[in-house]
């Protein structure tokens, strides 16, 4: 039986081991190396920023002057208002005020600033006292955020260090089969926002694929620029550190100096360096436009920064900045929390509001060889998440894993794999604090930073060519589904989603011409599943009727099970072998109350197997799953 065509209806870079390697043949482009860079302290926060979400949105002066005057209640509370004085075992301590520093673009959401940093147990105090206000939704410490760093048949393209350098692209085991996909697509059309730390202007080799964005920074002492203000461009100014400069406000442990990343500026070239123009390195969605949306510098970057940020790429309004005129499809987020942190209610309102514009969000896993879902942004729901993988194609040691990871992509193995094949190259500025003119290097690094963007610059081919935009969940169904096994075992224990990034696959099953039923046999337009793979955040409507499939391949012998779990309500599940399941007409069934439904077929055959999921009661947050050795 021939299926038809499936109904289409988030990090971290690591910089390493500090060597020059050869010349490039592109005059302006001065050399390679890979850069050394120290480990980046945990997630912290300043203590004198926080994220407030209220009930009311309304944006009267009224409204305004009770809610500070509800801040300063909660600070009393606290006892925080007033001074103290110093003590055998304590500093003098000023008392506390607090004002709304910004309205933030989700409703209700606002940024607090307090008149000093608090300590860890006063900002408990606080925020606890804030959150049993009856017009207060939530309250938390506006945290900072980096992207991190452990260890840091088409014909080819002439760009000069293509061949030597880009095995991301092109190899048999480990790359993504760029060259056969760009006769299909190359991304025309389609805006990609990178949140990161910006692009150096008038870059070399990507100056004609950018669009200017805006820089989200509020603290100059994060932004380099002399205010606070946010500024039009989104232009990388750089994030380099003088020794101890975070020290005392982004965190509290020493830290050496460390030179800039340019890291926003290696992850646009991967989507969208220019290509065949003779000079550098090539991108993947090479005829994509990227917009860099800055949000990280020195010391790395607030999250309500970053959720404005987000908010204002996929073209929501943001007080205080022009509307973006150029809303973005997809969105790259190549950075996360350096220790475990959960998602946070901002961040989670903010990806929402983003899916309901229309935008996709893609995120890097992270580095810290964890559990993904222990991580910001892979413990958020509804975005795709990334892992990454070496040149042979097995994980790369510090990716993060889990059931959180839709797929993998190329990230580097760094000296393992030797040099140039350890490591993800680019074109970036050469400069060690600001940009200089005219100093251009090839740099690589390693990091789910660098495979997220292989994914993120994949759904920009697909929307480039897609008849109807897809949505998130569409997006990574066919990002998933498309996915191409991995070369190597991965353990059970560490799982890295369905495979590795295949975008001749991916762009394939995208321009699939959808089946005739008129003239062949046409099976049930379903969403393919993968084996082992939760489907996460499912929910619906009483009555609702969504139908999954599941393909089994010839050789296994141990059971099939189907299974779903967690969130609220009441689904019923049924299940049948190459045909569409109905209530009345099952090969299996499980309709227990709740969502713990379960379906186990002791010898499946090869083949296909229908999954429907029936409301019996709205349900949310629900996970499906289905396994087989």
């Amino acid at each position: 039986m021939k299926q038809s065509k499936i109904s289409v209806a988030i990090a971290t870079a690591i910089v390493v081991g500090g060597m020059g390697i050869g010349v490039s043949a592109a005059d302006r482009i001065q050399g390679a190396q890979v850069l050394d860079r120290s480990n980046a302290p945990e997630i912290a926060t300043t203590g004198d920023r926080y994220a407030v979400k209220y009930r009311t949105t309304t944006k009267s002066a009224s409204a305004r002057s009770a809610e500070t005057a509800a801040l300063q209640s909660a600070l009393g509370r606290a006892g925080l208002d007033r001074p103290l004085n110093a003590t055998a075992n304590a500093a003098a301590r000023a008392g506390v005020t607090a004002q709304i520093k910004r309205e933030m673009a989700s409703p209700g959401w606002r940024v607090v600033t307090t008149s000093r940093p608090l300590s860890a147990a006063e900002s408990a105090s606080f925020l606890r006292e804030l959150q049993a206000d009856p017009n207060v939704l939530s309250a938390e410490a506006d945290l900072i955020f980096r992207h991190m760093s452990t260890v840091a048949p088409a014909a080819a393209p002439n760009d000069p260090n293509y061949a030597q350098y880009q095995w991301n692209f092109n190899n048999a085991a480990g790359g993504v089969r760029a060259e056969e996909a760009w006769e299909i697509a190359t991304g025309e059309g389609v805006v990609v926002a990178v949140l990161d730390t910006g692009i150096v202007q008038n870059h070399v080799d990507l100056a004609a694929n950018v669009i200017p964005g805006y820089d989200m920074i509020t603290d100059a002492r994060i932004s380099r620029r002399d205010t606070d203000d946010q500024v039009p461009g989104g232009w990388d100014l750089g994030d380099w550190i003088e020794q101890d400069y975070c020290t005392g406000w982004a965190t509290a442990l020493p830290h050496p100096a460390d030179i800039s990343s340019w890291h926003g500026s290696h992850v646009a070239g991967t989507i969208a360096q220019e290509t065949n123009n003779g000079t550098g390195l090539a991108g993947i969605a090479h005829d994509a436009q990227v917009m860099p949306v800055r949000v990280l510098g020195s010391c790395g970057g607030f999250g309500t920064d970053i959720a404005d940020g987000m908010l204002w790429a996929a073209g929501l309004d943001v007080e205080g900045v022009p509307a973006n005129e150029n809303p973005a499809e997809i969105l790259n987020m190549s950075l996360g929390s350096g220790g475990r942190t959960t998602c946070s209610a901002l961040y989670q309102d903010a990806i929402d509001d983003v899916n309901a514009a229309g935008s996709i969000i893609v995120v890097a896993a992270g580095n810290s060889n964890d559990d993904a879902a222990l991580y910001t942004m892979s413990a958020c729901n509804n975005v795709i998440s990334v892992g990454a993988t070496r040149i042979t194609g097995g994980r790369a040691s510090y990716s993060n894993f889990g059931e959180r990871i839709d797929l993998s992509a190329p990230g580097g193995g760094g000296a393992v794999d030797g040099n140039p094949n350890g490591y993800v190259w680019q074109v970036t500025n050469g400069g060690e604090e600001g940009p200089e003119d005219g100093n251009w290097i090839l740099r690589g690094m390693i990091g789910t930073s660098m495979a997220s963007p292989h994914v993120a610059a994949a759904a920009a081919m697909v929307q480039s060519v897609a008849e109807t935009p897809l949505d998130w969940q569409e997006m990574r169904d066919l990002l998933t589904s498309t996915a191409r096994a991995f070369p190597v075992s991965i353990p059970a224990s560490t799982p890295m989603g369905t495979g590795i990034l295949d975008l001749k696959a991916l762009l394939d099953k995208a321009t699939e011409e959808p089946c005739d039923p008129e003239v062949e046999e046409c099976g049930p337009t379903a969403t393919p599943i993968q084996n082992q793979v939760p489907v996460r955040a499912l929910s619906g409507s009483a009555g609702q009727e969504t139908l999954y499939a599941i393909e089994v391949p010839a050789g296994v012998t141990g059971p099939l099970s189907i299974s779903t779990s967690g969130g609220s309500g009441d689904v019923s599940l049924y299940v049948s072998y190459e045909a569409e399941p109905t209530a009345d007409a099952a090969d299996y069934r499980s309709t227990r109350p709740g969502n713990s439904e379960a379906v186990r077929i002791a010898a499946p055959q090869a083949g296909v197997y229908y999954i429907k999921l029936v409301g019996v009661r709205a349900f949310s947050n629900v996970t499906l799953q289905a396994r087989h050795n």
